[in-house]
């Protein structure tokens, strides 16, 4: 059971249902996000759950694209409820488009908070980690993180860099004696992805129809179990995990599949 399990995200998606699964199992949960409305529900839905009178939910307000708002954030919940066991960068956002069409501004706001989130937070609850000399960092990353996809160059991009730093941080967080895991989730049935839908080309759509669609909460559950097995990639369903596995091998004939599904879908637009 995990005496302080911190998760921003947690409002919604696949960080709300890890955070409802933590609090079923006993866990003091932190979630922060940005929207104040979201996480009164949240919050409120959660303490229904609670296994024990005594155990602790916390719902902190802050973006985590703003340095100073991290620090803060992570500070208030490390003083109520100590370092975290558990720390998962859920925090994302994904607006696909084409590229010639999207305004610079999507591209650095997506950096922001999926790249740059993810390392302030990390970086905020590090020194407390090392303190204690345990923990497990879980990174959010996604299937765009293996391969780029057609309509995602805000995204794909942003999920690439987490991965590097996954990668990179991985050796260095070993020796302190702190865990840390990657995890490519599919296509999950959650708000974000209704969100992305709304914006995505037809042809990023005929190239995601086919793929496997998730659960946040299998994803969730999924996640937790690799959590515990303590694995660096976390691939939730089938495909992912062969896409983490063999993207290198797969890449030119994914590559090749997508450019034909992109040209039938311009003739398509001709008539």
């Amino acid at each position: 059971m995990y005496k302080h399990a911190m998760i921003t995200g947690g409002s919604s998606g696949i960080g709300k249902a890890i955070a409802t699964l933590l609090i079923k199992s006993g866990a003091n949960v932190c979630i922060i996000a940005r929207n104040q409305t979201k996480l009164n529900s949240t919050k409120a839905e959660l303490e229904t759950l609670k296994t024990y009178p005594e155990q602790q939910i916390l719902a902190i307000c802050a973006d985590v694209s703003q340095w100073e708002q991290v620090e803060r954030a992570i500070a208030t919940a490390i003083a109520e409820l100590g370092s975290p066991d558990l720390l998962i960068t859920s925090a994302g956002i994904a607006h696909p488009g084409y590229f010639t069409e999207l305004e610079v501004a999507i591209f650095e706001e997506t950096m922001a908070i999926n790249y740059f989130g993810t390392l302030y937070c990390i970086k905020a609850a590090l020194p407390a980690m090392f303190q204690q000399q345990k923990g497990h960092i879980v990174i959010i990353s996604s299937g765009a993180g293996l391969i780029g996809l057609y309509g995602y160059t805000p995204y794909s991009p942003s999920k690439f860099a987490v991965r590097g730093l996954a990668e990179s941080l991985r050796g260095e967080l070993k020796t302190a004696g702190l865990d840390i895991s990657i995890v490519y989730p599919p296509d999950t049935d959650t708000p974000q992805l209704a969100a992305e839908n709304q914006t995505k080309p037809p042809e990023t759509k005929l190239i995601t129809q086919s793929a496997q669609m998730m659960t946040a909460e299998k994803v969730a559950i999924e996640i937790l179990q690799g959590i515990t097995r303590k694995a660096f990639a976390i691939t939730p369903g089938l495909e992912m995990s062969l896409l983490m596995r063999l993207h290198s091998f797969f890449a030119p004939l994914l590559q090749w599949h997508f450019d034909c599904i992109v040209r039938e879908s311009r003739k398509l637009k001709e008539f």
